[in-house]
């Protein structure tokens, strides 16, 4: 298992929340999505570790950013 946490900017509800989890989620190996709308924290558990730039194009196909 393998977890990593990103800064999500640009959420503000909890569409906001359900947009980012779904999107991630659809990534090969991703078994869990958590997210902490007030922080922007959003920890992506995985089999085994995914590609920043794979989380980066989830997010964004949700309409936010991941900080720098």
């Amino acid at each position: 298992m393998s977890k990593t946490t990103y800064t999500v900017t640009g959420m503000t509800c909890g569409h906001c929340v359900a947009s980012v989890t779904e999107e991630i989620s659809e990534i090969a190996g991703v078994t869990d999505v958590a997210v902490e709308l007030s922080t922007g924290a959003v920890t992506v558990t995985s089999t085994e570790p995914v590609n920043d730039a794979d989380v980066r194009t989830a997010v964004e196909e949700a309409g936010y950013r991941l900080a720098a």
